[in-house]
């Protein structure tokens, strides 16, 4: 769907839970297909807490990339564990170069 076909406040309605809590609309699904769900995603529910202004942030940078803050978040964590994974793993293999 493009930006164009958007009902307005969309995504502020799915943030507040205007949208997408309603029971009526809601379907369970029985735990083994949860946890077959769960598995398959590779994903695992967190709770954190994080400033106000944090969130605030992303979710200006999320609008103007047309995607949710959650998602975002979620790649700029995976950005940061890949390249300090990265940075880690050079300083290692340097520090064993030198030792030689």
């Amino acid at each position: 769907m493009n930006n164009a076909t958007k009902i307005p406040g969309t995504i502020d309605a799915w943030e507040s839970g205007t949208l997408g809590k309603s029971r009526e609309h809601a379907k369970l699904v029985d735990a083994e297909t949860r946890q077959a769900i769960e598995e398959t995603l590779a994903m695992q529910m967190i709770s954190i807490r994080l400033p106000k202004s944090v969130i605030e942030d992303f979710k200006a940078l999320a609008s103007l990339e047309g995607i949710g803050y959650q998602p975002l978040m979620r790649e700029a964590l995976t950005r940061f564990a890949h390249g300090e994974s990265r940075r880690i793993m050079h300083k290692v293999s340097e520090n064993r170069k030198h030792a030689r």
